[in-house]
């Protein structure tokens, strides 16, 4: 018996190599993202109730730019524009975000504004009528103001708003929608309960925050055994949730690796572990230190609530995939920082330095495929910010970096990501920095009132990159 064996010379056998390690394996999808906020527009237009965004934005100057959303980029007028740009860069995959004013202005079931709910049928009908899957964010830190008058997410009522909100938009899109992410980064938006310069500027740090923690972890499982119990078995979807990430330690020393460590844990793992650890409940790390802080500060009972068991077993497995946003890697060393009470305090950490690194981006998915083992990873958001212009080398040059990256974490690691959208497909209203941050594929004319859209360099590399469904040879390493 013969047996043919093929030597390939080892230029062409690494070239071959290499080649499999930078295209993106089959099944993966290519997109964008934006949120509510941040494009729509028409703040008050067809029914429309106030957000805290809203509010935030309109009472609060001080804490923002000026600029508001209450036109942004007008995407609720032109939301075929919008998939128009999306196409023209060969993305599969649309994320954006359902505002939920725009559904239920009072934040209740008392008044269901069905033309905020044409809205999103129209906007989805579009992007499925041009071979783009919907990926869509329930929350994108756009409460209706109505349930912050109760308190917000430190209130455990609003669970039950929340709950009821989802409801309506598995009812209405679900039949379509596949995809759906429960919240956008918790770390981020539930500063909010901490902070005076966030919406909804809550100044209760290391209390309030906590308590919006407690209650967005119960709002997620809950979604998620809804949809799970009654919608998955016609609607065929996925439910998961999406963490801002990106810490490394800023020495090799052991000190450093343990701050490193306690920082991953309280800026995700707070938020990541009760939903998908095999134990369930909050990081023990995160769980002491804030038990003895609240001791030592002589309080009757700890900052932190406490799941009981059946809620830690209710909580754990409540999801179906990992969201991941990923800008750049903060370096972190040990040390005492934040006021008392806060968060950053409890954790013992101090941000030494911030760097775009892409090997930071590499080593933070092994970190989250090894911390929560057997979930799918979704890149749901990662950019670059400048200062515009439609010659924006600088930012091909950051996705070429963070894409290879990515490969190379898929590929060479065996990090199970299956898609990715970055950040953003037009320049939008940038939270604080109004509209003087940039990060879009496409330029964005504000001063404009037809908000006209004008695709940068970089649309042009992303197309490529999407079409051929690999990152070009002369950016692989």
């Amino acid at each position: 018996m013969w047996t043919l064996v093929i030597v390939l010379p080892a230029v062409l056998a690494t070239g071959w190599a290499q080649s499999a390690t930078y295209r993106f394996p089959d099944g993966f999808f290519l997109g964008a993202s934006t949120s509510a906020y941040q494009v729509e527009g028409a703040w008050n237009e067809d029914g429309k109730g106030e957000s805290i965004q809203d509010n935030f934005f309109h009472n609060h100057p001080e804490y923002t730019s000026g600029d508001t959303g209450d036109v942004a980029c007008d995407s609720y007028h032109k939301y075929k524009e919008d998939v128009q740009m999306l196409k023209d860069i060969n993305a599969d995959v649309y994320r954006f975000s359902i505002s939920w004013p725009r559904i239920l202005p009072t934040g209740d079931l008392d008044v269901i504004n069905q033309a905020g709910i044409d809205y999103y049928n129209n906007l989805i009908n579009e992007l499925l009528a041009n071979g783009i899957q919907p990926l869509v964010t329930i929350y994108h830190w756009d409460m209706p103001q109505s349930l912050q008058y109760l308190g917000g997410w430190p209130n455990e009522l609003i669970v039950d708003y929340f709950v009821e909100h989802a409801r309506i938009l598995f009812e209405n899109f679900g039949d379509r929608v596949k995809w759906w992410t429960t919240f956008n980064e918790p770390a981020v938006f539930l500063r909010g309960y901490a902070s005076a310069n966030i919406a909804p500027g809550q100044n209760a740090s290391g209390i309030g925050d906590y308590l919006a923690t407690h209650a967005m972890l119960k709002a997620h499982a809950r979604l998620w055994h809804l949809y799970d119990e009654q919608y998955r078995a016609t609607q065929n979807g996925s439910v998961g949730i999406t963490f801002s990430f990106g810490l490394e330690p800023l020495t090799n020393s052991t000190e450093d690796a343990e701050a490193a460590e306690r920082a991953r844990q309280f800026d995700m793992g707070i938020y990541a572990h009760p939903i998908y650890s095999a134990e369930g409940d909050y990081p023990t790390v995160v769980r002491e230190r804030v038990d003895a802080n609240s001791a030592a500060e002589g309080r009757p009972r700890s900052r932190l609530p406490s799941f009981t068991q059946e809620e830690v077993q209710y909580i754990r497995g409540s999801a179906d995939f990992i969201g991941v946003n990923h800008y750049q890697t903060d370096y972190v060393t040990s040390g005492v920082t934040g006021i008392s009470p806060s968060k950053t305090r409890d954790s013992g950490v101090i941000t030494s330095v911030s760097r775009i690194d892409s090997s930071g981006f590499r080593r933070s998915l092994n970190w989250i495929a090894n911390e929560y083992p057997g979930y799918p990873i979704i890149i749901t958001e990662n950019g670059l910010k400048d200062l515009g212009g439609r010659n924006d080398v600088t930012r091909i040059n950051y996705f070429a970096d963070f894409l290879g990256a990515l490969l190379e974490a898929v590929n060479l690691d065996g990090v199970p990501v299956i898609g990715y959208t970055l950040w953003s497909l037009m320049d939008v209203l940038e939270w604080d920095s109004g509209f003087t941050a940039k990060f879009g594929v496409y330029e964005v004319d504000f001063s404009s009132p037809n908000r006209t859209r004008t695709p940068k360099d970089s649309a042009a590399f992303i197309a490529e990159v999407y079409g051929s469904r690999q990152l070009p040879e002369q950016y692989r390493l």
